[in-house]
């Protein structure tokens, strides 16, 4: 999937030259994530690797120097597909993999040329804004966060409800 959005995009050398060109948006956090990291070089630190929890087997790959973009998804019949020519293969994981070896692209991916605005506060060394929030004291960086009876509060405190984690 990310060779492909690279090959896509003309970036041939994402590690070296091309490294501050690509900014990918990820749609799945399961293991094609962390592959697509490796392969693109985006990471969550860089703020070159976007996620969207969508649980969709699919990344956009964005050229920031022309603003082009790819937009990858596996097909979903491509797992029948690996089922049916290695069926002589016992571990289900072990024929998708010979899959991904053998079959060609338009086999295993659909693509779609997109337009990605990426907005200034979102592009790798981005220097936003950082306030305390009033309520728990921790900071917060990018503008995330709220405003509530004249205070500027974390969306954390702003929406207990959402928190991940309870105390």
């Amino acid at each position: 999937m990310a060779m492909l959005g690279l090959a896509r995009l003309g970036i041939e050398d994402p590690h070296g030259a091309d490294r501050k060109r690509l900014v990918t948006y990820v749609e799945i956090d399961r293991c094609a994530t962390d592959a697509i990291g490796l392969v693109t070089g985006c990471r969550l630190g860089k703020r070159t690797l976007k996620f969207r929890d969508w649980g969709k087997m699919a990344a956009t790959f964005v050229d920031l120097a022309s603003g082009d973009g790819v937009r990858v998804a596996a097909l979903e019949d491509s797992r029948e597909l690996a089922d049916r020519l290695y069926a002589d293969i016992e571990s289900k994981r072990q024929r998708q993999m010979q899959a991904y070896r053998e079959l060609s692209d338009e086999q295993l991916f659909r693509e779609q040329l997109v337009r990605v605005n990426v907005d200034a506060a979102e592009l790798p060394g981005y220097k936003g804004e950082r306030l305390v929030c009033s309520r728990c004291g921790e900071g917060v960086n990018f503008g995330r966060f709220a405003e509530a009876g004249g205070e500027q509060i974390c969306l954390s405190c702003a929406e207990p409800e959402l928190r991940y984690w309870t105390t």
